[in-house]
């Protein structure tokens, strides 16, 4: 596992924590602004790992394919990364 990666796994670790608190929240009945804030730092820690992961994954695999001397891999990465962005931004 290489740097992003760890840092990629401690943010998915400390949003599942913060997930387990906002459903105790709920089940508790608790002010829905706070229940909110706690969502909102979820999705930030999200956004944060899916960086940290497309970072390595271009210093890595993406710099690989592209160093490569196969153009069907240099088109299957683009098509990759464009499916991950798209996604990211629905």
């Amino acid at each position: 596992m290489n740097q992003h990666q760890n840092k990629a796994t401690t943010n998915f670790k400390k949003a599942r924590t913060h997930l387990d608190t906002i459903i105790k929240m709920i089940e508790k009945g608790e002010y829905c602004v706070d229940i909110m804030q706690q969502n909102l730092a979820v999705i930030g820690l999200l956004k944060s790992a899916h960086q940290l992961l497309m970072e390595g994954h271009l210093n890595t695999c993406f710099k690989n394919a592209m160093t490569s001397n196969q153009p069907d891999r240099h088109q299957k990465m683009i098509q990759e990364i464009l499916q991950v962005t798209k996604l990211l931004n629905k």
